[in-house]
């Protein structure tokens, strides 16, 4: 009996050091078993850049027929490459936009989809919410090009969703995209995107809200547009840097990372030159790569941050950020 109660001792000391206060009751088996929920789904991913915190935040995943949207390849090549990581088609993309707090600047990175593209698309301002920031508080809306998954987030039936922010991106983007010339002449299927454009900035132009920049200076202290057409007339890319410490939110870069880092000559249907989006992602791989400089992707697997590393001639690995919870 001596040695029961020095378990019992034992047990109850254990039990204050891990704050329990008593020893547990017997665990009981559950005679029910549970369903099946079959969702899932991820909000915000947040991290610090030197001194500016950065939240990525996801507007869903839609699942897309990238074998036959995928250019400069075969349909069977996409697949072998999808296979060998373990990937299965139709292809589940990601979509993702990002918020850089300066300390002084609240600013978002695209805007998802909003009801531009579907069907399980347009969370990006539910992400936002549980992210703990709320539209209101958003003061500028830096824009990569104006494809409807990037920009539909922009707009509530007609009303701005972001009623203080300025809306701003590369002048040759809302040169073309805004145009009612350019829609005018456009094709049966391309009419979609400039009516998606027109109806999403539209609260801001009228309230001057919408400013495009020229070049490459900073547009607030810490983030500088970095100019990557092709993929667009005006496809953007924004480089984040905080005390050293850098980061790019490249677009539309790359769309299908499973197939287009190993072989990144490889471009998409969307791309308005693809020449030049091809030439502009074998420059930006290169020079990550070389640099070390951290990537946020709109496309990549959710939070879409992490590194380029060369894996071969014209070849590269993508190693995602490991994740960190900030308590």
């Amino acid at each position: 009996m001596k040695s029961s109660g020095v378990l019992m001792r034992a047990g109850l000391a254990m039990a204050v050091i891990l704050g329990l206060g008593a020893v547990a009751a017997p665990v009981q088996q559950a005679h029910a078993s549970a369903p099946q929920i079959k969702k899932s789904g991820a909000a915000y991913y947040r991290f610090m850049l030197g001194k500016f915190e950065v939240t990525a935040l996801s507007d869903g995943t839609t699942a897309l027929p990238v074998d036959q949207l995928l250019t400069q390849t075969t349909p069977e090549q996409v697949k072998k490459a999808l296979a060998a990581n373990y990937i299965s088609m139709p292809y589940e993309m990601n979509f993702n936009a990002f918020v850089i707090n300066t300390g002084d600047k609240l600013v978002l990175i695209d805007t998802g989809a909003g009801a531009l593209f579907g069907p399980n698309l347009g969370k990006m301002i539910d992400a936002l919410k549980a992210s703990g920031y709320t539209p209101e508080q958003v003061d500028e809306i830096y824009i990569t090009h104006m494809h409807p998954d990037h920009i539909g987030g922009l707009v509530a039936n007609g009303k701005a969703v972001f009623p203080n922010a300025i809306v701003r991106a590369d002048q040759r983007e809302g040169d073309f995209w805004l145009s009612q010339a350019n829609l005018d002449k456009a094709g049966k299927d391309e009419k979609g995107f400039f009516q998606g454009a027109q109806a999403a900035l539209k609260p801001y132009v009228d309230s001057g809200r919408y400013k495009p920049f020229d070049g490459t200076a900073e547009l607030v202290p810490g983030i500088k547009p970095v100019l990557l057409p092709g993929h667009t007339p005006g496809h953007a890319g924004y480089m984040i840097e905080s005390e050293g410490q850098k980061l790019l939110a490249w677009g539309d870069v790359i769309h299908v990372g499973a197939v287009q880092f190993a072989h990144p000559t490889i471009t998409i249907h969307f791309d308005a030159d693809s020449k030049s989006a091809e030439a502009a992602r074998l420059a930006l791989l290169a020079d990550a790569a070389k640099q070390g400089y951290w990537i946020a992707g709109a496309h990549l697997s959710f939070p879409g941050v992490g590194h380029v590393s060369a894996s071969g001639k014209n070849s590269y690995t993508w190693i995602p950020a490991s994740y960190t919870a900030i308590h």
